[in-house]
């Protein structure tokens, strides 16, 4: 069960990211964007929507590097891990808003949707995501990325439960937080178990088993205290709910700032 949280999440590595450290300038509307960044963004969306792994990594520089370590290496064979487990994704690319940084140079912010089915004999999995990102390119090229924000959604079953969660998007170091997780559909004498998992936004992170023990829910819902790192830091919080009829993870990116 703990790899449903790892799964979701794991989409990102398709998505465009944040270049960081440098002068900023006020950016300018998607509407305004020169014809060769479009052209660029739907080049990768429809790579992406192809599975055409090689026209992908085209558009990463060989330099490519990452907020959460990935270099150009480990965002290849993770990508080619996600579309061997997932026997459909559709990717949409949306540009938010863009400025020219250098000669041939961007940064641009995005809104990446996707959405993909992974078929298992027990089960079928539904995934949704939204990630939001700016990211840097050079010459047509992906140098660095960092995701802004991040919602990931797994379903599976006839009717998995609906949630509403209540999540900081960021943390100060040491703040300690509360991570409440509401099943909209009164129980009816359904039983409901659950989990809240805490989890690493890294390289070493991604595909990486955790075992996860699931709690009896005697209300409909999850309430969780929680306690953010001593330190600068991104974290994957997930909560999974399983009912007789579904089950649903939904995890979100939490960004730990000093």
């Amino acid at each position: 069960m703990g790899r449903y949280t790892q799964l979701s999440v794991s989409v990102l590595v398709a998505t465009l990211g944040l270049m960081s450290g440098e002068t900023r300038v006020e950016a300018a509307p998607a509407e305004t964007a020169p014809a060769d960044l479009v052209q660029t963004l739907d080049n990768i969306e429809a790579a992406a929507n192809a599975r055409d792994l090689n026209a992908v990594m085209g558009y990463y520089s060989e330099a490519f590097t990452s907020d959460t370590g990935f270099d150009h290496n480990q965002l290849r064979q993770t990508l080619d891990t996600l579309w061997q487990r997932y026997g459909t994704l559709t990717y949409e690319i949306e540009l938010l808003s863009w400025e020219a940084v250098g000669a041939g140079g961007y940064t641009i912010e995005t809104l990446t949707r996707v959405d993909g089915v992974q078929t298992r004999p027990e089960r079928r999995l539904n995934l949704s995501s939204e990630i939001t990102s700016r990211q840097r390119l050079e010459n047509g090229q992906i140098a660095f990325q960092e995701v802004l924000s991040e919602t990931n959604r797994l379903v599976s079953g006839i009717s998995p439960p609906t949630l509403q969660v209540q999540l900081p998007t960021t943390l100060t170091a040491g703040q300690t937080f509360t991570f409440d997780t509401v099943v909209l559909e009164p129980l009816e004498g359904r039983s409901l178990m659950g989990v809240a998992v805490d989890e690493g936004v890294t390289a070493a992170d991604f595909f990486e088993p955790r075992p996860v023990v699931f709690d009896v829910l005697s209300a409909g819902g999850l309430y969780k205290l929680g306690k953010a790192p001593d330190a600068p830091d991104q974290r994957w919080i997930s909560a999974v709910i399983i009912r007789e009829d579904g089950l649903v993870v939904e995890t979100r990116r939490v960004q730990v700032t000093e």
